[in-house]
């Protein structure tokens, strides 16, 4: 289980694969310039809820796996991620589409 951590305070636990999918849409949409809201859902082992954090340029983001493999990525998941990152409610993490629905699989890349 991996862990983003915002602003060095906020923390949400999150799958490593689900967490990489969600680290490359959040670094594209950085990369362009493009702030957004992104919503979690909290564990019930820290009361529940939901937390919603605003990201920008300025926003401190930390992306900490527990695996030291890049899972594969699946370009339809990440596609739909960033659908949600550019409607008005924000990014959030949905599920993943089938494994080999399509041919949006692409290898893992490596990064710094």
């Amino acid at each position: 289980m991996g862990k983003l951590i915002y602003e060095g305070t906020t923390k949400a636990e999150i799958e490593d694969r689900a967490l990489t999918h969600l680290q490359l849409v959040i670094t594209a949409k950085l990369r362009r310039g493009e702030p957004f809201a992104f919503t979690w859902r909290e564990d019930m082992s820290v009361g529940g809820g939901r937390t919603t954090v605003w990201v920008h340029a300025g926003s401190s983001l930390v992306f900490k796996y527990s695996g030291s493999r890049q899972p594969s990525i699946n370009r339809e998941w990440i596609e739909a991620l960033a659908f949600t990152a550019s409607a008005p409610s924000g990014l959030y993490l949905v599920p993943e589409p089938a494994e080999g629905a399509s041919s949006g699989h692409i290898p893992a890349t490596t990064t710094a």
